[in-house]
């Protein structure tokens, strides 16, 4: 059974499907990351691999952390299987692999558990599941050292394209390559802090499929269907006035204001977005391509992408005088010269 094994350089998805394919699947895993769509997705496939159906309610258990205890995590690894090539055990979001507290969880049970996970029977696959965890945690290193770990982070672009165009297509429907960039981008599934998942798109594209009428599935489907979060918004309205749109921008400003958005968040991000688009534009300048951009700034490719779209529509100097004005504008807020709705019209007047 393979050690200390760490997935780095390709999709965890891909790896665990690899593995499962290839009958290399060590006895004790981690899946963790903020996409749990495909923590459970690879957990079925092992389920589905190693568990004979007709006895999958005897050969595979899920506990509840807050409801177990070491002893009985033991007494369920070591149970034999009926009929079933394997015996599956999963533990998720066990708390002190999150770096929480577990009651009843003493040191004695810690050193137990820690000791047992080192001599998981091969009859058995034992997998811990969370969305974070805490690396300084014996508990982690232990299953770095003795068992798989898979962090299960963000589809990258071509990734997510598939995915998305393969639901299309199992519902027979037909959507152009533009309109799932416009989907992407509107899902904000890239933006910093965004807290948009694979189980969110995959409900969005039922709402989508549910409104399109025909074949095709067509821009108004994904508008009706996403919200959009505010960065996508600041996003839009800011590709709207670098397009000279003013009017267009004007209109969804005055939809993020009636909409209750703070006036000093929206600004923040309308200059971080200009700081982003400003810093790609240097770095280009200086030579650095695609690749080197992302790693200097550590932005998403998707992020770099759609900057270094802007960055073409403005000079170095254009856009050092936007920030400035933009910082101008924050301090005649706050300190009462301009009243802030007026502050941001005058402000899109002045990019």
């Amino acid at each position: 059974m393979p050690y200390g094994k760490q997935i780095k350089k390709e999709h965890a998805y891909k790896t665990i499907d690899k593995d499962i394919k290839g009958g290399k699947l060590n006895n004790l895993l981690l899946f963790y990351g903020k996409e749990q769509y495909l923590v459970n997705w690879s957990i079925n496939s092992i389920v589905k691999r190693y568990v004979n159906e007709s006895c999958k309610a005897l050969d595979y258990t899920v506990f509840e952390p807050e409801k177990t205890t070491v002893q009985t995590i033991i007494e369920s690894c070591e149970t034999l299987s009926m009929f079933s090539e394997r015996r599956v055990v999963v533990l998720p979001d066990f708390p002190p692999l999150l770096g929480g507290k577990l009651k009843g969880y003493t040191d004695t049970e810690e050193m137990e558990f820690l000791k047992y996970i080192k001599d998981i029977p091969e009859s058995c696959i034992f997998i811990l599941t969370a969305q974070n965890v805490d690396k300084r945690k014996k508990l982690y290193k232990e299953i770095e050292v003795v068992g798989s770990v898979y962090e299960f982070g963000l589809l990258d672009e071509k990734q997510l394209k598939g995915f998305i165009a393969k639901r299309f297509k199992a519902s027979d429907k037909v959507i152009k390559t533009s309109v799932i960039d416009a989907l992407i981008e509107s899902t904000g599934y890239y933006h910093k802090d965004s807290d948009y998942t694979i189980y969110n798109l995959e409900n969005d594209i039922k709402k989508m499929i549910a409104h399109s009428e025909g074949d095709e599935v067509i821009l108004s489907d994904v508008l009706v269907a996403i919200a959009g979060d505010l960065e996508m918004n600041i996003f839009a309205m800011l590709d709207a006035v670098s397009r000279g749109r003013k009017d267009e921008a004007y209109r969804l400003l005055y939809n993020l204001l009636g909409s209750g958005e703070n006036v000093y968040m929206v600004l923040s991000l309308i200059a971080s977005q200009f700081e982003l688009i400003l810093e790609v534009k240097e770095l280009k300048d200086e030579g650095c391509d695609h690749a080197q951009i992302k790693n200097e700034l550590g932005v998403h490719e998707f992020r770099i992408k759609k900057a270094l779209g802007f960055a073409g529509r403005y000079s170095t100097e254009n856009l050092k005088r936007i920030l400035q004005k933009l910082y101008s504008v924050d301090v005649s807020i706050k300190t009462g010269l301009l009243e802030q709705n007026l502050a941001l019209e005058l402000l899109i007047a002045e990019i």
